[in-house]
């Protein structure tokens, strides 16, 4: 979908943050979350496909995407929570079903469990949510963030290219690489994409880990079997943890399901959602 926009904006206490909704206004709603270093596009076709029976709503977080990128702009995990909790406040939602990919798996159980934030289900794939995480190459960029943003830009692209093409199993299309790749370049671009590395930090989850079993919503976690970022081992654990938790392998997909097994990720989500009406 090369039309994938974001129309809509609203002032978060981190930036701009640009989004959107689909499908009917009178029906259950569902919120998507993206990871990093990725933003709302990754959900282009699975997005459409739950709004024939729901309101979706999506969004780039600040930092990421079309939302704002600033100097000295917190992007953190603990940030965008705080973002998360007032967007749903401002949507207007008493208790909205939630689908977190990554880093937004994270933000989605800070929300939820230290922001009271009520979901009616949480789906999670492949989150970013256990201890440890973070690849030798993520924790070299955080640690030296500094001279990596003076990359030259076209070495800073080679980078964020390998990076991005690393989470998918099978390949991505040169085009979707391109869409993928685009929000991290340039001379706002390139500094945001180390500040989000820099800024993130462990911590975050080992705040809330082990509360994983105070959730009480249904949950489903769906995994890439062939991830590589996360070992799909954690993925197991956290499924474990969470109360009569719901575990969904997903064939022939790396980190990246939805670009990798959008077919097999929207059935998951569909028939998870079925069961709770």
């Amino acid at each position: 979908m090369d039309d994938w926009r974001l129309p809509r904006a609203f002032p978060g206490p981190s930036g701009e943050v640009r989004w959107n909704r689909l499908g009917p206004t009178d029906a259950p709603p569902v919120v998507l979350l993206h990871g990093t270093p990725f933003s709302s596009y990754v959900w282009r076709a699975v997005a459409p496909a739950l709004a024939r029976d729901h309101e979706v709503y999506v969004w780039d977080m600040p930092g990421y995407g079309t939302s704002e990128k600033a100097p000295d702009q917190d992007v953190s995990l603990a940030a965008q929570a705080r973002v998360f909790a007032d967007l749903v406040s401002h949507w207007g939602l008493d208790a909205p079903h939630v689908v977190a990919h990554d880093f937004g798996g994270a933000v989605a159980l800070r929300a939820h469990l230290l922001h009271g934030v009520p979901y009616r289900a949480l789906a999670l794939v492949d989150p970013v949510a256990l201890r440890p995480w973070g690849s030798p190459f993520f924790r070299l960029v955080g640690e030296h963030a500094g001279v990596f943003g003076q990359l030259p830009p076209a070495l800073h692209r080679a980078l964020v290219r390998e990076y991005v093409s690393s989470a998918s199993s099978p390949g991505l299309h040169p085009a979707v690489l391109d869409r993928l790749v685009e929000p991290w370049l340039g001379e706002t671009g390139q500094p945001a994409f180390y500040r989000q590395i820099a800024q993130a930090d462990q911590r975050f989850t080992d705040e809330i880990q082990d509360r994983y079993g105070e959730i009480t919503v249904p949950a489903l976690v769906c995994w890439g079997e062939d991830d590589t970022w996360i070992p799909m081992a954690k993925g197991r654990e956290l499924a474990g943890l969470i109360p009569d938790a719901r575990w969904e392998p997903i064939g022939g997909a790396g980190h990246l399901v939805q670009e990798d097994a959008p077919a097999q990720l929207t059935a998951a989500l569909s028939a998870f959602l079925r069961s709770l009406h």
